[in-house]
């Protein structure tokens, strides 16, 4: 027991200490997760090999609850319109990339047995890292982001044929002959891994029957056990029987997808795409939330930990150009495929750095296929670390592709329009809060001039009887073909916040006269444009937050008038107190970490609350 916890709090320690310090220098979470099992495993020595495998095991759940809860995040409908990325572009991948990789090894001199066991590895990539680092970025929804889904999810698929074929590459050599001298297949783990199988000894249609059948019973559970048997758990009135629930859900799953040979990972994907239009979808994802996080970092950490540093440092340049040669022939290959696929701009670079690298499934193949007598046991330990090194590399990747990205646009593709007509206003920016402003001003009767760089938007506002035109707003030229020169009014609603700061300051040096209304993410932004020129700032969420707390006063007994009273007291202190604080605000700065700031703002809430208890007793006593 005392080992135990000391391992969870060495493990625990090293992601606080290094997750944060990490996130902070911009490197991501996984980076720092990796490099934390990087100190307390191979540098420090305080966590052993036999350790960090145990655990390895243990965490690879955590990529089960990932699957799980992007299957929540997808219709069956949304499924079936990826199907043609999921054959064609992944099924692409798998095959291209294992045939290209088994022809560098059998150049290197490797039979086809094994040669083509390596190109069944390197063709995975890593679900873990990847998945996780397109939420974290924000790119899942992205073209690029959906593209490399898709590959992923086909390569999940693509381990249970591999790992059929597997015993049939065994290399007579690396048999052993057992005490009655039949041929034994050399597996160290027979004695800790005894997995009940219900497909084992079974016929080829008896196998495909059972596996179809738990496929099924996971489909109709999730349409018709669900629903009863939530409302069974809601009858306890306990918040941890929904968490209990939620894992059982996933592990039994899990437990049933690996009796029949199929992936936990996809199984349960297939699950959370069952339940992804079920009411209790939202439940599910907040209880599994953090377990999910939790296991994936500790899988991250079990890989830097588990990094053969004494291996690596024996044949460094060997090492290292296999793990760079097998990243850049698939980086090849997926570029390639992007091109084919019409994937373009960043998405094009997002799939191909995203994918280049090996995944953990790797080492689930390396350990099952050196037990089966198609690996030896030094060329087991040499791909073992490749696959690790090139899991260690690709949070670098995404870096890269983040310093790409901001030199790159989409647009840089296609020319910018020529701009045929000046306006009163011009709006830069038509997304949802420059569309409602654009649709008032035309409504009553004065002229816009709309400027948007997102081409796709600009298109679709088109198609609704709506003129805009395609083009940076921040260019001087763009500017001034819009007729900043004689507009009146100019709106600033464009979604990134610095390029809205580059605008402003801009349009305020051009023309000191202009009247410039800009949209502000939050009260730092506030006083950052207020800096810079703006006239009026308008925060994206705070006119739609005051309608909201209205409501709720006038459900909680208020009149209409009593409730509009408190949100324009409300609102007139709260820009009374963007003046007073706007004064107090140090550039580059946390507010909290500004002392006087942090005075006067306490110092106006009170002054908030004494306004409005004042405001309420003359209402009492008017009505009295």
């Amino acid at each position: 027991m005392e080992s135990f916890l000391l391992q969870a709090t060495i493990y625990l320690g090293a992601a606080v200490i290094a997750v944060p310090l990490a996130a902070r220098l911009g490197l991501g979470s996984v980076l720092g997760y990796l490099m934390a099992g990087i100190v307390i495993g191979p540098v420090t020595g305080l966590v052993g090999t036999a350790e960090t495998l145990d655990i390895q095991h243990f965490a690879e759940f955590g990529v089960v609850m990932m699957l799980f809860l992007i299957g929540l995040e997808l219709e069956p409908r949304a499924l079936w319109n990826m199907r043609d990325r999921l054959i064609g572009l992944g099924g692409l991948q798998v095959t291209v990339t294992m045939v290209a990789i088994m022809a560098g090894a059998m150049l290197l001199g490797y039979g086809w047995e094994t040669s083509l066991a390596i190109g069944m590895i390197f063709a995975l990539s890593s679900t873990a890292i990847v998945l996780q680092t397109l939420q974290e970025k924000g790119l899942i929804q992205t073209s690029g982001g959906r593209s490399t889904f898709s590959v992923l999810l086909t390569q999940d698929i693509a381990v249970i044929p591999m790992l059929a074929l597997l015993p049939l590459l065994a290399v007579p050599e690396l048999l052993t002959l057992s005490p009655d001298g039949s041929m034994k297949l050399v597996d160290p783990d027979d004695a800790h891994h005894g997995t009940l199988s219900l497909v084992e000894g079974l016929p080829g249609w008896g196998v495909t029957l059972v596996t179809v059948g738990a496929v099924a019973a996971v489909i109709l559970a999730g349409i018709f056990l669900t629903r009863p048997v939530f409302r069974y758990i809601h009858q306890a009135r306990l918040r941890e029987m929904y968490t209990a629930l939620a894992l059982l859900m996933v592990v039994s799953i899990a437990v049933l997808m690996g009796m029949v040979g199929l992936s936990p990972a996809l199984g349960t994907f297939l699950a959370g795409v069952v339940l992804a239009n079920s009411e209790f979808r939202h439940e599910l994802e907040s209880d599994l939330e953090p377990f999910k996080g939790l296991l994936l970092g500790l899988f991250f950490i079990t890989v830097g930990a588990g990094i053969n540093f004494t291996l690596l440092f024996e044949r460094p340049t060997y090492i290292l150009s296999l793990t760079i040669a097998v990243m850049v022939i698939k980086a090849v290959i997926l570029l390639s495929l992007a091109i084919i696929f019409k994937i373009k701009g960043k998405d094009r670079w997002l799939f191909t750095l995203g994918l280049a690298q090996a995944g953990e499934f790797g080492f689930v193949l390396i350990s099952f296929s050196s037990q089966q007598g198609v690996l030896s046991d030094g060329l087991s330990n040499t791909l073992l670390l490749v696959v690790a090194m090139s899991m260690l590399i690709t949070p670098l990747l995404f870096i890269v592709y983040d310093r790409l990205s901001q030199r790159m646009t989409e647009v840089s593709h296609v020319d910018h329009d020529k701009v045929e007509e000046q306006g009163t206003v011009i709006i830069a920016g038509i997304g949802r809060f420059g569309q409602i402003v654009n649709r008032l001003v035309q409504s009553a009767g004065f002229s816009t001039v709309v400027i948007d760089s997102n081409l796709t938007t600009v298109q679709t506002m088109r198609k609704f009887g709506f003129r805009g035109y395609f083009g940076d707003p921040t260019r001087p030229d763009v500017l001034n073909a819009a007729g900043l020169d004689d507009a009146k009014v100019l709106v600033v609603a464009i979604d990134d916040k610095a390029m809205a700061l580059k605008l402003v300051a801009y349009a305020r040096k051009a023309r000191p006269d202009l009247h410039i209304i800009a949209r502000a993410h939050d009260r730092v932004h506030v006083y950052e444009l207020f800096a810079a020129g703006a006239n009026d700032i308008v925060r994206e969420m705070f006119d739609s937050s005051l309608r909201a707390g209205r409501y709720v006063l006038e459900n909680l007994g208020l009149s209409e008038f009593e409730a509009n009273e408190a949100e324009q007291l409300f609102y007139q202190h709260d820009r009374y107190t963007l003046r007073e604080l706007a004064e107090l605000w140090k550039p580059g700065m946390p507010v909290s970490e500004v002392p006087e700031y942090v005075k006067r703002a306490n110092e106006l809430n009170n002054d908030l609350e004494t306004a409005l208890t004042a405001r309420q007793q003359s209402s009492e006593k008017d009505a009295s």
